[in-house]
């Protein structure tokens, strides 16, 4: 004899299976690791202060050079 199944259950199941699958691709698609985010920022960062050492003149307070 089969089993009795709960239909609603198993839509439940189904759509929740189809949104892991989603957000798996999507995070394998726009995802990027810790490491990857704080190797761009030291990466900016270190440019940044870089370019600011080789002004010739100073910023003054207000930002303007």
């Amino acid at each position: 004899m089969a089993d009795v199944v709960n239909l609603r259950i198993a839509r439940k199941r189904k759509a929740r299976a189809g949104k892991d699958q989603a957000a798996s691709e999507n995070r394998a698609f726009h995802g990027r690791t810790g490491l990857e985010k704080r190797r761009d920022r030291l990466e900016r960062e270190k440019s940044a202060s870089f370019v600011e050492s080789h002004r010739l003149e100073p910023k003054d307070r207000n930002g303007a050079s």
